[in-house]
């Protein structure tokens, strides 16, 4: 039986209201990879961590094998029924979705979760209060040519402006986007809290951040897998729950994140002052 472990992040901001903490759950690259019946031991670790969301930052099936898409849709629809759950695209989902033979297959299957109450988000936001803080989810859909192998286009600040608009509302932004290739333009955006996938933590993990490759065939690929911060903004990069494309894992378990947003201590409060 395939098995994963569970990674936590804390993120600390005065953002939050009433020092209430908040916690989500990350799932990426599933790849229709079961862990249990029904993914049942998936299930019950996120509800095990008590998480008042749960965000998808895509390929939860594999393009190419439409049955993979029925682990995903059994697992997203009990998680629905007790928690809000956000997914936004990743390639395998886009690529169906833009126009392939098997159009039909997702729009059934993207039908069939709205219905069962998950929020898709389509170069789109929507808002939520949690515990007395304002969140604004932004699920980032990036066209075909973006996971080009090895070389893809640039993506800038305007054309990112363009997909999603500008954060401009109160509260704590958080930004889906699968790919973490344009890691660098996520930071300078203006969410306070990036996740992506999409890389597999690097195939080979060589450190917390390092990997060796990713399913662009890159080398070393820049923001690869785990934590980066800039300017007081958080990008947490999962390794996935599957593989594809290059489907070997060393040192580099399968993992569930868990991330924690949280008020500063008191005492950083009194440093700032």
């Amino acid at each position: 039986m395939k098995t994963f472990r569970r990674k936590y992040y804390e993120i600390e901001t005065e953002k939050l209201k009433g020092g209430k903490e908040v916690r989500f759950a990350l799932l990426s690259d599933l790849h229709g990879v079961t862990f249990g019946a029904d993914n049942r031991l998936l299930l019950d670790a996120v509800m095990e961590e008590k998480a008042d969301a749960v965000l998808v930052v895509g390929d939860m099936f594999v393009r190419s094998q439409l049955s993979t898409m029925d682990p995903a849709r059994t697992m997203l629809a009990e998680l629905a029924e007790q928690i809000p759950v956000y997914y936004s695209l990743g390639n395998h989902e886009y690529v169906l979705l833009d126009g392939s033979s098997a159009k039909e297959a997702y729009l059934e299957y993207e039908r069939y979760l709205t219905d069962c109450g998950v929020c898709f988000l389509h170069n789109e936001h929507t808002c939520m209060e949690i515990r007395g803080t304002d969140f604004i989810f932004y699920g980032l859909e990036l066209p075909m040519e973006y996971y080009k192998k090895p070389k893809s286009p640039r993506l800038s600040i305007s054309e990112l402006d363009r997909f999603l608009g500008t954060p401009h509302m109160d509260g704590i932004h958080i930004l889906l986007a699968h790919n973490p290739k344009y890691g660098s333009t996520y930071l300078s955006w203006g969410a306070d809290l990036i996740v992506s996938g999409h890389y597999h933590g690097g195939v080979v993990r060589l450190s917390e951040n390092r990997g060796l490759t990713c399913p662009q065939y890159l080398l070393f690929p820049p923001y690869c897998c785990g934590e980066f911060q800039r300017a007081g903004r958080h990008m947490i990069v999962s390794a996935g729950l599957g593989e594809h494309t290059i489907p070997i894992r060393i040192h580099n378990p399968r993992e569930l994140l868990i991330i924690t947003v949280k008020p500063p201590k008191a005492s950083e409060k009194k440093e700032r002052k």
